[in-house]
């Protein structure tokens, strides 16, 4: 087998100019000015890449603000044990989150911050002598909230929401604020993945009841997702799934649920947020995203330029 030399002399070139170029020097950033607003900082970020997948989150949030639209903010526990509860129930308040929908890990960080003002235990500790998770006042006081809830009527996030209102850090918390305002939280609850499931009162009924009831609830909610945003944030598994079957629910009984935007916000790509949230939802139309970064850096970031977007 032989390999004749090529004739490079023959390579034919074209002129720049007809060349299409992804990077343009007025996409740059900005240096920011000592002194200089918020909104300048934003403004000049660059026009690449994660930066523009920024803005389109902002703008879809602040256009779904003005449109009266359902802003949807579903979680995990880890933002709200780095400390950013006060963006969500300023959010609440203000009338930029309309409806939170959380696993059951998140509203025990929530509910323990309104009771106690801390939480998150040593894990590796309480594992290697059997104590994780096995703290009385955290069990007795959610179980009995859930067991009065559902005899009541209601469903997990509300019935943890009116215990909440009457503990001293009620400020802080998602459920005590949804209760509050009548605004939707909702919580679900898959059984066995939360230290409430270890203690002597669980009532396994209880726990199903709670959450089929937040399941139809935040079902409705979704019934009113067009032309709304659905932030994802920190939920690898629970949340994506009941999202995907909620949807289903709202899209078979006949509502348009096609045009809206998803976000993701977590610190690493995971399969289910990406298919769940990301692309299988807004294949009909709208848009969905996958931000990677620090919930500590990101969200007060996006929660700032919003309020930025709607002054």
């Amino acid at each position: 087998m032989r390999f004749p030399p090529l004739d490079f002399s023959k390579i034919r070139t074209y002129p720049v100019a007809d060349r299409s170029n992804k990077v343009s020097a007025q996409s740059f950033a900005q240096p920011h000015q000592p002194g200089a607003p918020l909104r300048d900082f934003l403004a000049g970020l660059p026009h690449f890449l994660a930066a523009d997948d920024l803005r389109h989150v902002v703008d879809a949030w602040a256009a779904a603000v003005r449109n009266g639209r359902p802003v949807v903010l579903m979680m995990g526990a880890h933002a709200i044990k780095v400390g950013l509860n006060p963006l969500f129930t300023d959010a609440m308040r203000t009338g930029l989150l309309h409806a939170v929908a959380f696993n059951g890990a998140a509203a025990i960080h929530d509910f323990e911050l309104c009771c106690q003002g801390e939480t998150s235990e040593d894990v590796q500790r309480g594992l290697n002598d059997g104590s994780f998770g096995m703290v009385e006042e955290t069990g007795a006081r959610m179980n009995a909230a859930l067991a009065s809830g559902v005899a009541a009527g209601h469903g997990a996030g509300y019935a943890l929401g009116l215990a909440a209102l009457t503990h001293p850090n009620r400020q802080l918390s998602i459920l005590a604020t949804g209760a509050e305002l009548d605004l939707p939280v909702t919580v679900h609850i898959a059984i066995g993945t939360d230290i409430i499931h270890q203690h002597p009162s669980t009532n396994g009924a209880v726990l199903g009841e709670a959450s089929y009831r937040d399941f139809q609830r935040f079902a409705a909610v979704l019934a009113q997702l067009e032309g709304g945003l659905v932030l994802n944030v920190g939920s690898a598994v629970i949340m994506p799934e009941v999202f995907l079957k909620a949807l289903t629910i709202a899209r078979n009984l006949g509502h348009k649920v096609e045009r809206f935007t998803t976000a993701t916000f977590d610190m690493t790509r995971h399969y289910r947020p990406s298919e769940n949230v990301q692309r299988r939802p807004t294949a009909l139309g709208g848009r969905g995203l996958y931000l990677i970064g620090h919930h500590e850096l990101m969200l007060p970031l996006l929660f700032a330029a919003v309020k930025e977007a709607l002054a």
